[in-house]
C-alpha cells in the first residue's frame, strides 16, 4: 500500500486540504502534516535556528493521521517524511491550494517549494491547486481520475508535477491541458504605492499589483485563463 503524504500551505484547517485527503484515500494510507496557519508565499524556507513543533491533530476526514507542524510547508515535508512517519512517503501531495500557482507565481509558492521539499528528498511530488473562488466544481469532478493518472509519475529528482484547476461548473471545463510549459509572466505585474512618510524617514510600502491575463501559448497561465486544467512538469531551475 502507498504511504502518501499531505501538505499545504494554507494552514491545517483549509478546505481543499480536507477535499485531497479525501480523494487521496481510495490510494493508500494517508498522512497529513500541515502548517498550523497560513504560510502563503513562504516559498522554499525551513526552518533552521528554533525547533519544529509537531502536534496530532482531529482531521474531520476519517482514517487519516493529522499533525499541525509549527514550521514551514518544506519543514512539513522535511520532518513530515523523515522523522514523523514510521516509513518514508512514496508519494508527497502539496495543495490543495486556495488560488493558482501557475507562471512566476511558483517561485514564490509554499505549495509549490514544499512539493520541491520533496523532490529533494526522493518522493513521488505533485502539487495542487486551484482558482480562488469558492466554486470548486471543476476541482471535483477531476480530482480522482488526475491523481489516478499521475499517482505514480515517473520524474527526474528536482522536478514536480504541477496541476491547477480553474473555478466554475463542470460543463465550463474545456478539458485538460497536459504538458504544458511555465509562463515567464504572471497575473500580477507588481508595483508599489507609497502609504506613509514618517517624520524619521521611514517609507512605508504595500504591494499593488496590476491585474493580467495576457499569457502565452502552451502555458499553464494560459490554460486556466481559458477555463482548462494545465498539468504540466515544472523544473527547479526553470
Amino acid at each position: 500500500m502507498r504511504r502518501i503524504l499531505i501538505t499545504n500551505d494554507d494552514g491545517i484547517d483549509a478546505k481543499g486540504l480536507e477535499r485531497l485527503a479525501e480523494a487521496a484515500k481510495a490510494f493508500g494510507e494517508v498522512w497529513v502534516i500541515a502548517p498550523a496557519r497560513q504560510r502563503s508565499a513562504a516559498s522554499h524556507s525551513i526552518t533552521l535556528r528554533k525547533p519544529v513543533e509537531i502536534k496530532e491533530y482531529d482531521f474531520p476526514v476519517k482514517d487519516v493521521k493529522a499533525f499541525t507542524c509549527s514550521g514551514t510547508p518544506a519543514d512539513c515535508v522535511r520532518v513530515g517524511g523523515l522523522s514523523v512517519m514510521p516509513a518514508k512517503p512514496d508519494v508527497v501531495l502539496s495543495g490543495i491550494n486556495y488560488g493558482y500557482n501557475v507562471a512566476s507565481d511558483i517561485q514564490y509558492s509554499a505549495t509549490c517549494g514544499a512539493a520541491f521539499e520533496a523532490s529533494f528528498q526522493g518522493f513521488i511530488s505533485i502539487s495542487l491547486s486551484e482558482d480562488a473562488k469558492e466554486c470548486h466544481d471543476i476541482t471535483d469532478a477531476y480530482l480522482l481520475d488526475l491523481l489516478k493518472e499521475y499517482i505514480d509519475v515517473k520524474l527526474e529528482r528536482n522536478q514536480i508535477l504541477n496541476i491547477n484547476f480553474p473555478s466554475g461548473k463542470v460543463e465550463d471545463c474545456k478539458g485538460i491541458r497536459r504538458n504544458v510549459g511555465t509562463s515567464e509572466d504572471s497575473f500580477f505585474h507588481d508595483r508599489y504605492k507609497l502609504l506613509e512618510e514618517k517624520e524619521d524617514g521611514t517609507r512605508v510600502y504595500m504591494v499593488d499589483g496590476i491585474y493580467n491575463e495576457d499569457a502565452e501559448p502552451d502555458t499553464d497561465f494560459r490554460a486556466v485563463v481559458e477555463k482548462y486544467i494545465s498539468v504540466g512538469v515544472v523544473n527547479n531551475i526553470r
